[in-house]
């Protein structure tokens, strides 16, 4: 099992900045790729950012590209998700995601609790 416990967000005003963080514990050895994914009220959640564990290719959904930016310190065993530019529509509760993979075979996915983002106009 992989635990994560994200930190960070709150309120901020629109062009601002915030930047999430998300530590991950527990077997670690074997995550293949973090991520951050977003849910505003009475939508269904989305992908926002991707980062692989070895290698560190990130991939990001169009609307955030260029904006948000994803790292991660592997050795800490922690991603970060830096917002910047926010806009009222990025107003969501943010979601750090794993998953695990052996042989290249998906052996689990976890989840934060999340963590609320709110972008005031």
């Amino acid at each position: 099992q992989v635990q994560l416990l994200e930190s960070g967000g709150g309120l901020v005003q629109a062009g601002g900045s915030v930047r999430l963080s998300c530590l991950a514990s527990g077997l670690t050895s074997s995550i293949y790729r973090m991520g951050w994914f977003r849910q505003a009220p009475g939508k269904e959640r989305e992908f926002v950012a991707t980062i692989r564990w070895n290698g560190g290719m990130t991939d990001y959904t169009a609307s955030v590209q260029d904006r948000f930016f994803i790292f991660s310190d592997t050795g800490k065993n922690m991603v970060w998700l830096q917002m910047n530019s926010l806009k009222p529509e990025d107003t969501a509760v943010y979601y750090c995601a794993a998953d695990r993979r052996i042989s290249g075979s998906l052996i689990g996915e976890y989840w934060g609790q999340g963590t609320q983002v709110t972008v005031s106009s």
